[in-house]
């Protein structure tokens, strides 16, 4: 589950910024202001949480059902399946799959753990792919170039907010038999159009997908939670089995399964914030063309790529900071108050726990090389522009210095 990103990534400072005498002092900057986002949204949250309190059907409720259809129609999607949280969504799909210990799968380096850990959990290989240098998602000669035959699923992650190249992973797919399984942790509402012209949106083209309401997701509850999307109703039938203790029937259980549930008191909070995702993807892309706009110039820093066939949510608005400067401008930043986060510092095949002899350092040059230049920026819906001007005017001095 790509960007799963803890408490740490949501940055309070102590006071606000100061304007000079006599004017209203700034907002303080945070990497996602959440108390600011429920602010504009709170009657509606408040009520729908009194409305679950009120029934006290705390567990599979019908808020969490009403929610499971309503994501089925803005994804386009046949069916989906609610759960705990987004590590669960990806396992329980890899199950629901029947892949099994030794099968390999296919999947990207430069991610959050989450993703080859459900991987190896499972006892499955994962296998690294490297990703392309501008959109930071799976390279697809890269994937073709690792498949053996005990590859049995490719699972693309659409960093930051934007598609994978579903066109050529799904060839690929087909061409050698293996499942796909998207990981649309940080995609959700983004856009795909396949060279055919037909535009579906992220999480509704492989076999399966999985996503993360973790709260600073850009669609996120006030806890943890998660869902998978397939349009296969046999899989969706193993997937909802497989959630509840691999149980159809109460007490009688036909597969081995886990305990996943998202509860109704988060799945109410979704469903009212899932009314203004789109509106919540506008303000993201509205910050991130303020910082495109002020950083077009600059030396040593490349605004993020935008892919040709997606559109972008902006899950983070990362820069790539060349030139060794990565580092000082992020010390630079965070001394005016300005948080910054580097996503990820270690990729997955060097980590300690997941080293392998088949990805030795040195194997994916262009996913080891983004770990030393990549820095996301404050991306938030709530950001207004007096924020957004001294967060660019602080990079700015510092390149420019």
């Amino acid at each position: 589950m790509a960007g799963f990103t803890k408490p740490r990534h949501i940055h309070y400072l102590r006071a606000p910024f100061s304007n000079g005498p006599g004017k209203v002092p700034m907002k303080p900057i945070q990497m996602v202001d959440l108390i600011g986002q429920y602010q504009k949204i709170k009657p509606e949250v408040d009520a729908a949480m009194q409305q679950v309190l009120s029934t006290a059907a705390f567990i599979n409720g019908p808020e969490v059902k009403e929610l499971e259809k309503e994501l089925s129609a803005y994804l386009g999607v046949k069916h989906t399946v609610a759960c705990a949280n987004g590590t669960d969504a990806l396992q329980i799909a890899m199950m629901a799959l029947g892949l099994k210990p030794g099968d390999e799968v296919i999947t990207a380096s430069f991610t959050f753990v989450a993703t080859v850990e459900v991987v190896a959990l499972l006892g499955i290989t994962p296998v690294f792919a490297d990703v392309l240098p501008g959109t930071f998602n799976l390279d697809p000669a890269d994937i073709e170039r690792k498949i053996t035959p005990k590859t049995k699923a490719i699972v693309p992650v659409h960093l930051f907010g934007q598609v994978a190249d579903m066109d050529a992973i799904m060839a690929i797919a087909e061409k050698h038999g293996l499942f796909v399984i998207e990981d649309n942790a940080q995609a959700i509402g983004a856009v795909y159009t396949s060279k055919d012209g037909t535009r579906r949106k992220a999480g509704s083209i492989g076999h399966v997908a999985s996503t993360s309401f973790f709260p600073s997701k850009n669609l996120g509850c006030y806890g943890d939670g998660g869902a998978i999307f397939t349009n296969d109703d046999v899989l969706a039938g193993k997937l909802r089995k497989i959630c509840n203790h691999g149980s159809d029937v109460r007490y009688y259980h036909e597969v081995v399964g886990v305990n996943s549930r998202l509860d109704s008191l988060q799945a109410a909070i979704l469903r009212i914030k899932l009314k203004h995702l789109d509106q919540y993807a506008k303000e993201r892309n509205r910050a991130a063309t303020h910082y495109d706009n002020a950083f077009a110039s600059l030396e040593h820093i490349a605004v993020p790529e935008r892919s040709s066939n997606s559109t972008h949510v902006f899950h983070q608005y990362t820069l790539k900071v060349t030139g060794g400067h990565r580092d000082g401008l992020k010390k630079h930043l965070e001394d005016k108050g300005i948080p910054a986060m580097i996503y990820y510092p270690v990729p997955c095949h060097l980590q300690t726990a997941y080293k392998a002899s088949r990805c030795p350092e040195g194997s994916l040059p262009n996913t080891e090389q983004l770990t030393h230049e990549v820095l996301s920026l404050p991306m938030s819906t709530e950001m207004d522009n007096e924020q957004l001007s001294y967060i660019t005017e602080a990079i700015s001095s510092f390149i420019n210095a």
